[in-house]
């Protein structure tokens, strides 16, 4: 008998412990593909099994808590792994971290979050920051910064399609008579109908001299009236002090017709004399809603000061930092699947 009632106390007190619950998803991606590449050095063409050519591989939790009167908090934590070797990044959660509150005033999130140029930087990529030749090759070494550690970062609502975005990156240098590293971002964006349109800057404390400064500005447009294609471009600069600065500017489209989707990109990066061109072709087949097939070959050009890559969602091919002028370019084929 003690048993029973024990039994429907539980069951009457558990939609009370359930509602009070915070609402936990586990989701991710697994990416990987075969590739042919060539760097432009003696070693020639070379065939590698590559882990997150169109989407990083990860994995990741997120959840909300209804706390009443439209407000609610959030958490996201979410890891990169390389299905080529089973490693993880070296920052367990390293792609996005951050807990914070969400409601009519917009949201509001602490951790290691993506920076306001980032958000721009994806919106108008037309390869949605996958394929070799997407616009990541602005955020590798000593260029734009995508993720922010120890950040503050601000999110408005949107007023009739316009959306501000402000970050704060505390730098946590605790030398005397040293830069701070911190990091100060804000963002516009506006929507209307198929058109974005969407502006960013940065200035960073990394040396004594002066503030590094990083800028992008880009637009994309949807036409639903020729099937869904999309034209996106943008331009994105790193001012650092000390070294030369760095430009890229991109132009692509995307077409879907009906399970394919095909997606063709031109991107330009100069710094100082040295140059790059480079065009991208990448093609998807949708086996279902979470899983497709895919194919894609970027080539770069370099002028002969030139040392720039191409860059995937998690890999980037280039010449050796001595091989002036050489030209990489890569084919893959691949499998994305999304849970």
């Amino acid at each position: 008998m003690q048993a029973k009632r024990l039994a429907a106390a539980l069951v009457a007190v558990t939609p009370l412990f359930a509602a009070a619950q915070t609402n936990v998803t586990l989701y991710g991606i697994m990416d990987a593909a075969v590739s042919s590449q060539d760097v432009g050095g003696p070693e020639g063409r070379t065939t590698v099994i590559n882990s997150g050519n169109q989407s990083s591989s990860r994995f990741g939790f997120r959840g909300t808590e209804d706390l009443g009167n439209g407000l609610k908090a959030m958490f996201n934590l979410e890891a990169g792994a390389s299905i080529d070797t089973g490693a993880g990044d070296s920052a367990l959660f390293g792609r996005r971290a951050v807990v914070g509150l969400e409601g009519g005033f917009g949201s509001l999130t602490l951790g290691r979050e993506y920076s306001p140029i980032a958000a721009v930087a994806a919106a108008t990529d037309a390869f949605g920051q996958g394929f070799y030749g997407s616009n990541l090759s602005a955020f590798t070494t000593n260029r734009l910064t995508r993720r922010l550690s120890n950040s503050v970062n601000y999110k408005s609502p949107s007023w009739n399609g316009l959306k501000l975005l402000a970050a704060y990156s505390a730098g946590e240098v605790t030398a005397a008579n040293t830069p701070s590293g911190d990091l100060k971002g804000v963002g516009v964006e506006y929507t209307l109908g198929g058109l974005y349109l969407g502006a960013a800057y940065h200035v960073v404390n990394r040396l004594p001299a002066d503030e590094d400064k990083e800028t992008a500005i880009g637009a994309a447009y949807k036409f639903d009236q020729l099937g869904g294609f999309e034209i996106k471009a943008n331009y994105m600069a790193a001012d650092r002090e000390g070294a030369t600065k760095y430009k890229q500017a991109n132009l692509g489209g995307a077409m879907p017709f009906g399970a394919h989707r095909v997606y063709a990109n031109y991107q330009q990066q100069k710094q100082g004399n040295a140059k790059g061109n480079s065009w991208a072709l990448a093609y998807t087949y949708s086996l279902s809603k979470r899983t497709n097939l895919y194919a894609s070959y970027a080539s770069l050009d370099n002028n002969n000061s030139g040392v720039f890559g191409l860059t995937s969602s998690s890999v980037t091919i280039a010449p050796a930092a001595t091989a002036l002028g050489k030209d990489p370019d890569v084919f893959s084929l691949g499998i994305r699947h999304s849970f």
